[in-house]
C-alpha cells in the first residue's frame, strides 16, 4: 500500500487522494480537469522512484500528491526509465478505476502519463518503447518538454 504526501507533508492513502480529487473537482464542477501521473528517479546504486498524481484545473491551479517506492536496483538508464513508466501506468490504472467509481463515467477526460524522456539527450531512443507502453494501456503519453508531471512535480521529491 502506497502512502502519499501533499505539499504540506500530510500523508494520505489512495482512497484519501480520490476523495480530495472529488472535493477539488466538486468545488468548480463546470471547469475542465486533467489527471496527470508521472514518475521520476535519479541514478544511484539503489534507486527510489517518486510517482506524482496531479489534479489540474485547466487554467486555474491544481493539487498534487506523491509517493516514493522502496529502493531497488536499476543497472541501466533504460531499466530506470521503463521502471518509472510502469510505476506511472500502474498507479494511473488504479486511480482511473477509483475515480470512475467516485465521479461516474460521464465525467471523464484523457488521463495523461508524463514520461521523463525527450527528443534531446540519452533518452531519445527510448521514446517509441515507453510511449507505446503508455498508449497500450489506454493513456495519453506526454514527453519532455511538456511532461511536467514527471520532470517538475515528481522531480521535486526525488
Amino acid at each position: 500500500m502506497h502512502i502519499f504526501s501533499d505539499i504540506s507533508g500530510k500523508q494520505y492513502c489512495l482512497s484519501d487522494i480520490v476523495e480530495r480529487a472529488r472535493l477539488f473537482i466538486a468545488a468548480k464542477p463546470s471547469e475542465r480537469y486533467e489527471i496527470i501521473v508521472g514518475s521520476d528517479s535519479h541514478p544511484a546504486q539503489t534507486v527510489q522512484f517518486v510517482t506524482a498524481v496531479t489534479v489540474r484545473r485547466i487554467g486555474n491551479g491544481g493539487i498534487y500528491f506523491w509517493t516514493r517506492s522502496n529502493p531497488e536496483q536499476c543497472h541501466t538508464l533504460r531499466d530506470r526509465i521503463y521502471r518509472e513508466t510502469m510505476c506511472s501506468i500502474t498507479l494511473a490504472q488504479e486511480l482511473r478505476g477509483r475515480l470512475k467509481e467516485t465521479l461516474g463515467d460521464e465525467f471523464f477526460w484523457n488521463d495523461q502519463v508524463h514520461i521523463d524522456v525527450g527528443e534531446r539527450g540519452a533518452t531519445r531512443d527510448l521514446i517509441p518503447g515507453v510511449v507505446g507502453m503508455v498508449r497500450g494501456f489506454g493513456f495519453e503519453a506526454v514527453i519532455k518538454p511538456y511532461a511536467f508531471g514527471a520532470c517538475t512535480v515528481a522531480d521535486r521529491h526525488t
